[in-house]
C-alpha cells in the first residue's frame, strides 16, 4: 500500500483543517488506518485510528489530547482516510502521518506496516 497525505497548511488558533490520505496498491479496505503526528523536537505520537469498516461498523480510537476536536473517517470507495481537525491550538503543530496496518484500530505505531510521507500543519497567529 502506498499512502499520500495532503491538506496541511498554516491555520489560525481556533481554525479547522481536513487532512486526506489517499491509498493505492493493495486493497485499501483490508487495512485499518491511523494518523500520527510528530512535533519539532518531540517523538511521534498517536492521534486517531479507525478499523476498516466491515459490515459498516467502524471502531475509532483517539488520543486524549484531540478527543472532541478531531474526527477520523474513511471512504473505502475513494481509497481515502480523512482527519477533520477543529478548534486547533498551537500544540497541534506537527507533521501528520497516515499509516496502515492489518491488525486493528491500534495506538501503537510499531504495528503499522505502511506510512505516508507526512503533511505539515502549523497552528499560529
Amino acid at each position: 500500500v502506498q499512502l499520500q497525505a495532503s491538506g496541511g497548511g498554516l491555520v489560525l488558533p481556533g481554525g479547522s483543517l481536513r487532512l486526506s490520505c489517499a491509498a493505492s496498491g493493495r486493497a485499501f479496505s483490508n487495512y485499518h488506518m491511523a494518523w500520527f503526528r510528530q512535533a519539532p523536537g518531540k517523538e511521534r505520537e498517536f492521534v486517531a485510528s479507525t478499523t476498516w469498516g466491515g459490515s459498516n461498523v467502524y471502531y475509532r480510537r483517539y488520543a486524549d489530547s484531540v478527543k472532541g476536536r478531531f474526527a477520523i473517517s474513511r471512504d473505502n470507495a475513494k481509497n481515502t482516510v480523512y482527519l477533520q481537525m477543529n478548534s486547533l491550538i498551537p500544540d497541534d503543530t506537527a507533521v501528520y502521518y497516515c499509516a496502515a496496518n492489518s491488525k486493528g484500530s491500534i495506538a501503537d505505531s510499531s504495528v503499522y506496516d505502511y506510512w505516508g510521507q507526512g503533511t505539515l500543519v502549523t497552528v499560529s497567529s
